[in-house]
């Protein structure tokens, strides 16, 4: 085999190469061998057929064309060591000659990874938001811990907003009962709009006791699209009582003594929620700016693939919750261009950010032991919601094990990028990556 390279850009080399027919000679002998598996001709036992008999039946051409298939990505592997390419995505080949006997000349155009100049990152600053809690957010945490210890206690008073009552219905449509249309002794939160529309005002007013009729329009059955009349009786009314804000409540409802110690735990939480999410948001400045100073270029093949491959992504996603992309698009008042516009757009972000990590994973030489790459398998197998062998044996059968390997890679150069860039928030104040680090140990306490 002899191959040439040319380079189309910087992300982009064109391979032409020749393979002598000579060479072909094992691939077109195995052709040759599977094909006879297949076809049956009497007086020859399956597997045995002379290849005379079997250009006679199926054609010289489709054993010519069977063997170039199984060639084709033999050699252009070949020709990648050569020239010590390192190839990303899918190639395009163009067969430019090839006839029975001569050798077979084609090309084959496929992305590279660009060579790319890293900036040093301890030269990399960015600056974010700086953490604000307000006080009305320790309260609205304190407000539905009170809600979840609330009690319910019977009033001897008319129904109003929030109340919990017990309730019959009874549904008619000209007089006719509606199938399906009455219950007894319900539980309805006055106000919550769970159940029939018109119902909450209806019931505001009515005390234990108390009957009143409402209209409503019927959304399902026989009679749906259909006015009913629905009558109401209230059994009981229940107000609901929250709990004082004591240090009682406090011990009642947490491991503390006092409500100031569980607020100061509440603040804590929050706190380090913020932290986490500022160090999230230091990591997508830095790479950006890493970017841009390395000036990555995206590589167009591979940007394809992965537009195609989010998209059938989306489809699949809408098709779940049975909706069409056109139902989405309308929705969302965009047009498919936009989309794909969009999905481009975060697609060539998303490749030019493995390629500036691949790249700092090799200056590096980032390893990854089988301890690491294990977490991430458990982990992954947990969201999918399967057992790790399973989910293993299922990425190595469609090629993904590779995949994910390089994510963890990727994953662990740019927590060594982190670790070198200077991070502060909008008032000066230094960040530092305890928050993340707490939280990446709780995590893998949490897989042990």
């Amino acid at each position: 085999m002899k191959s040439t390279v040319e380079t189309l850009s910087p992300t982009r080399v064109r391979l032409a190469i020749e393979v002598p027919f000579v060479e072909l000679e094992p691939s077109l002998r195995k052709a040759y061998r599977e094909i006879g598996q297949q076809v049956q001709v009497p007086g020859f036992r399956r597997g045995k057929v002379p290849s005379a008999v079997i250009d006679q039946r199926v054609g010289r051409g489709t054993v010519l064309n069977e063997a170039i298939q199984e060639a084709i990505p033999q050699n252009i592997l070949a020709a990648v060591r050569e020239h010590d390419l390192k190839t990303l995505g899918r190639p395009e080949v163009d067969i430019t000659e090839f006839n029975d006997g001569d050798s077979l000349n084609f090309t084959a155009e496929v992305d590279v990874r660009p060579e790319i100049t890293l900036p040093d990152p301890a030269t990399i600053e960015v600056t974010v938001d700086e953490i604000e809690i307000a006080d009305s957010e320790i309260d609205d945490q304190i407000g539905s811990l009170r809600e979840r210890f609330a009690t319910l206690k019977t009033v001897e008073r008319a129904a109003q907003e929030g109340d919990f009552v017990q309730i019959d219905l009874n549904a008619t449509v000209d007089g006719e009962e509606v199938p399906g249309g009455s219950a007894s002794n319900i539980s309805h939160e006055v106000g919550s709009k769970q159940l029939l529309p018109g119902l909450d005002e209806a019931l505001v007013g009515l005390a234990a006791g108390d009957s009143t009729t409402f209209t409503t329009q019927l959304v399902g059955g026989d009679y749906a699209g259909r006015d009913a009349d629905v009558a109401v009786t209230v059994r009981t009314v229940k107000e609901k009582e929250l709990p004082e804000l004591d240090d009682d409540f406090a011990q009642m409802a947490s491991e503390f003594d006092t409500i100031e110690e569980l607020r100061g735990d509440l603040r804590e939480r929050v706190t380090r929620g913020k932290q986490v999410e500022q160090i999230y948001a230091a990591r997508d400045k830095a790479l950006e700016q890493m970017v841009a100073a390395a000036e990555v270029p995206a590589p167009e093949g591979v940007v394809k693939e992965e537009v195609e491959s989010r998209k059938a992504a989306m489809v699949d996603q809408l098709e779940r919750i049975g909706a069409s992309m056109e139902e989405y698009l309308a929705a969302e008042e965009k047009t498919e261009e936009q989309i794909d516009a969009e999905l481009t757009e975060a697609a060539t972000d998303g490749v030019k950010i493995q390629l500036l990590l691949d790249t700092l994973a090799d200056a590096e030489d980032v390893q990854v032991s089988d301890d690491e790459f294990g977490h991430e398998i458990v982990h992954r197998a947990q969201r999918a919601g399967m057992a790790p062998q399973q989910y293993y044996d299922q990425l190595a059968r469609s090629g993904a094990a590779a995949a994910v390997f390089g994510d963890v890679r990727r994953g662990k150069a740019l927590a060594a990028v982190m670790e070198k860039i200077k991070i502060k928030d909008a008032a000066g104040n230094e960040v530092s990556l305890d928050a993340l680090r707490a939280q990446n140990e709780a995590e893998h306490d949490h897989q042990h």
